[in-house]
């Protein structure tokens, strides 16, 4: 309700001030035109920090800045502050493009300094904009010189973070790296004095000794395992991997992981199924890295099946992009599926969907947690060697499990192996 706000009305000008205003605005209007626009037009004068537009409020009135300064600021996305789009000043129009499409405020214009404007009401507006074709094409001058800047503004702010991202980027695999490190040689010191003290007679006498022993090694390979996935990652960030172009034949490899995953399946009642075509090829590839891509796609299909569902593994023959020959693994689970905003998030470095704060320890339990890099490995090692891995997912659902779908395609010949 404007007359609530402090409002300081000014003398009226004379009408040649108004026109000269006027027609620094609009250089496209006639005399005619300007004056009959000066006659509908009121003066009035705000203090600073007076909100002559509010983002989001449907208003009536269009202004045209006639002594002093205004800014104007917007929200982006959920952050709290807003940000400055342009500093405004005298003969600049503010607040015209929402009345044009009878839509709320765009931005919000706040006064800077002690701001003197010509105020329009809405129907005014309309009036002298139907008649005047030459207000229009100055209105649509100014918007599109408005969006050029903006757009402008938009592509530096992304550059600079972009870089900024890139920077931290660095930095957190740098961290990678030194934390993995150092965390390999107390884990031997772990691992070593653990086997050494399995060996003690007086252990073996005591069972409730070998079981404290047995989880402190069961721990420690834990922890091995995701500091050589940690290093992993880290080299294929920094394309510093070297791969091997050894025959890999993948029903054997799909073989070993059915068997090795077997005993936690079944405890949660889940079955591996596998599915391989004969006329599938053997690839030459890094053995090492593809078993480890292939097991973290398999983990991670029982880790989000309820306990009764089923994982199937598929291989088959492919012909890749750009006709090349290629063996593609299938990985279909009856989980809880995955919404389609998180099909290329997930194989990011330490995404995760869902609250981290829900997170629970655990390689094959149901939605257990885990470190986030098993689905950026798969990808890493995936375009390491020259193929892709991407995934299929009608959505969330934990009423109905419309599963994933996850595909690995691998060329017969690696791109980058030696």
């Amino acid at each position: 309700m404007r007359w609530l706000y402090y409002v300081m009305m000014s003398k009226i000008p004379p009408p040649d001030d108004k026109i000269s205003l006027l027609r620094l605005a609009f250089k496209g209007l006639k005399d005619d035109e300007l004056r009959e626009m000066a006659e509908l037009t009121e003066i009035r004068t705000y203090p600073p920090g007076y909100v002559l537009c509010q983002e989001g409020a449907y208003e009536d009135i269009f202004y045209i800045v006639a002594e002093g300064d205004v800014i104007i600021t917007k929200k982006i996305a959920d952050e709290e502050t807003e940000r400055v789009l342009r500093i405004g000043g005298k003969g600049d129009l503010v607040g015209e493009m929402a009345l044009i499409q009878n839509a709320p405020r765009a931005a919000t214009v706040r006064a800077m300094t002690e701001c003197t404007v010509l105020e329009m009401e809405k129907r005014d507006f309309e009036t002298i904009l139907s008649r005047s074709p030459a207000m229009a094409i100055d209105i649509i001058r100014i918007t599109l010189d408005r969006i050029r800047a903006n757009d402008q503004m938009a592509i530096t702010e992304l550059q600079k973070n972009n870089k900024i991202l890139r920077l931290m980027d660095r930095n957190k695999m740098e961290f990678i790296q030194v934390a993995a490190h150092e965390l390999r040689t107390p884990l031997t010191v772990i691992k070593g004095y653990g086997n050494l003290l399995r060996t003690f007679p007086e252990l073996k006498a005591n069972p409730a000794l070998d079981e404290m022993v047995e989880g402190i090694l069961k721990g420690a390979d834990r922890m091995h395992e995701v500091v050589n996935m940690m290093l992993d990652v880290s080299r294929i960030d920094a394309e510093t991997l070297k791969l091997a172009s050894i025959p890999v034949l993948l029903k054997r490899v799909l073989q070993g992981l059915v068997n090795s995953l077997g005993k936690a399946a079944a405890e949660r009642n889940i079955k591996i199924h596998l599915d391989y075509a004969e006329d599938t090829p053997i690839i030459h590839a890094d053995p090492g890295l593809v078993e480890k891509a292939l097991y973290q796609l398999t983990v991670n299909a029982v880790k989000y099946t309820p306990d009764g569902g089923t994982v199937t593994l598929r291989a088959r023959p492919v012909m890749m992009e750009g006709d090349i020959p290629g063996a593609e693994v299938v990985v279909q689970d009856t989980g809880i599926g995955l919404d389609p905003e998180h099909h290329e998030l997930i194989f990011e470095k330490f995404y995760q969907v869902g609250s981290v704060a829900l997170h629970s320890t655990g390689k094959t339990s149901f939605k257990g947690g885990g470190p986030g890099l098993g689905l950026s490995l798969v990808r890493g090692v995936a375009r390491a060697h020259g193929g892709k891995v991407w995934v299929e997912s009608a959505g969330h659902d934990e009423v109905n499990y419309p599963g994933c779908t996850f595909y690995l395609q691998l060329p017969v010949r690696a791109a980058g192996s030696k």
